[in-house]
């Protein structure tokens, strides 16, 4: 199975409407927006770390709102790691990229050393400052680019 985790944003950079609302959470809290969606992401690839095979990390990781912080300056993505290993706590390192609606990279965030323990979820949020000249609203998607585990 191939797929991408997307999230589309709605709305202009610090306006309250849909995915770019200026509501922040933090880094163990949060259900995202409800304007936002969210999808299970995986990708073909080789062995990654810890002898599992690349796809099935970034199957772990879900984008669960996509937008800007409560400043409008920063792009921030919240994410969902459930670890699906019964038997394996795993450390996740994690990249998202921010895209506009062509799937141009407006910019990148990762996510280092996330500690998950087996059977277990954890949440966390991808940010990035905003360095473009406009007010955001060409920032529409969110995409995982890479997941690695160990």
């Amino acid at each position: 199975m191939f797929g991408i985790a997307v999230v589309a944003l709605t709305g202009a950079r610090g306006s309250h409407g849909g995915g770019c609302g200026g509501s922040s959470g933090s880094s163990s809290g949060g259900s995202g927006d409800s304007g936002s969606s969210s999808s299970s992401s995986s990708s073909s690839g080789g062995i990654g770390s810890g002898g599992s095979r690349a796809g099935d990390a970034k199957r772990d990781v879900d984008i669960a709102s996509c937008g800007f912080d409560a400043s409008g300056k920063n792009m921030l993505a919240k994410l969902k790691v459930n670890n699906t290993s019964s038997t394996s706590d795993y450390s996740y390192n994690i990249t998202v990229e921010f895209q506009t609606a062509s799937k141009t990279s407006v910019g990148t965030a990762t996510v280092s050393n996330l500690s998950v323990t087996s059977s277990a979820t954890a949440e966390s949020e991808a940010t990035t400052p905003y360095t473009g000249t406009g007010d955001g609203s060409e920032v529409t998607r969110c995409e995982v680019t890479s997941v690695n585990r160990s």
